[in-house]
């Protein structure tokens, strides 16, 4: 059964986390989302890990990143590292004793590749495994191989431009939104031509559609900047001592392959898979494929480890 609770960062924000599977297993997975997203964008693979009968019984936190679903902003600047911070704190207070596998989407890889910069005494201590998918370790203001150089840099600071504006005019924005609310076959498009490959199944693109529009405009606008100047390649040798899995989908366009290419090379140890056809949203547009690799992971390094506490 799901259990709601909150956690407390250490600017005094709260974040809004869930907790589902057995107190008592042997495991826990931490699960954080990327940008514009909520702790909801991994219920098929919390479902897989914490399914009656499970090989491996796990239990699952969620939570929602600062300023995303039912979490606080916060009145701190945001930034990558400060959700390295945040997600300290959320292991400190819903997992403070045993082993943990991270999982990180998107803004949620660089979030955990932040805590490993910071913290980089808990992996292959307390964290015994990552899975990172659809992320990126740096380098995504640089246009990758194969695109026009001026034509993604025009458009990266379009991107930006734009942002700044909404933020500077959120409630202007905020009608304008309400204009094409989730249901929308515009918003719709837009979402799955962005975010999404070859005939992605219709709910997925309308629940990703959903978390999206619920994102305030202030809070895209300001982490649009911090993931553009996000950089942990050199934070990376902290993960070379646990067991990595790096999934990305082929076309995806916010991370694209070329960032889970250079993530590889820097953890030539790591497991990688490229999902043929698909884009941004691999864990909701082909979920089976995320929990699979998800529960290959758990099988990997499921303990008898002994348990040590970790503080804030």
């Amino acid at each position: 059964m799901a259990r709601s609770t909150h956690v407390r960062t250490s600017d005094g924000t709260r974040l809004h986390a869930v907790v589902e599977g057995p107190d008592d297993a042997p495991l826990t997975v931490v699960l954080a989302h990327g940008w514009t997203l909520t702790h909801a964008s991994w219920a098929a693979q919390v479902a897989a890990l914490t399914a009656t009968g499970a090989e491996h019984p796990v239990r699952t936190v969620t939570y929602d990143q600062r300023g995303h679903g039912r979490s606080e902003r916060g009145a701190a600047v945001l930034s990558i590292d400060l959700l390295g911070d945040d997600l300290a704190r959320v292991l400190a207070q819903t997992a403070p004793e045993g082993p943990v596998v991270l999982v990180g989407h998107s803004m949620g890889g660089m979030t955990v590749m932040a805590l490993a910069a910071s913290r980089p005494e808990l992996f292959g201590g307390r964290v015994v495994g990552v899975l990172l998918t659809g992320t990126s370790a740096g380098g995504l203001s640089v246009p990758p191989p194969g695109r026009v150089p001026g034509l993604a840099r025009a458009v990266r600071r379009g991107q930006g431009a734009f942002l700044a504006h909404a933020a500077r005019h959120p409630a202007r924005f905020e009608r304008l939104r309400r204009l094409a609310p989730p249901t929308a076959a515009l918003h719709r498009r837009q979402v799955r031509g962005f975010l999404f490959g070859v005939r992605p199944p219709r709910q997925a693109v309308l629940e990703c559609a959903r978390m999206i529009h619920d994102t305030p405009i202030e809070v895209i606008a300001a982490f649009f900047p911090a993931i553009m100047t996000h950089d942990k390649s050199r934070a990376l040798s902290a993960l070379s001592g646990v067991p990595v899995s790096i999934l990305c989908g082929s076309l995806d366009k916010l991370t694209p392959v070329s960032h889970t290419r250079a993530l590889a090379a820097a953890l030539p140890h790591a497991r990688v898979h490229i999902e043929a056809g698909c884009g941004h949203m691999l864990q909701t547009e082909r979920p089976d494929v995320v929990s699979g690799r998800l529960r290959e992971l758990v099988a990997d390094v499921h303990p008898a480890v002994p348990r040590t506490e970790v503080g804030p």
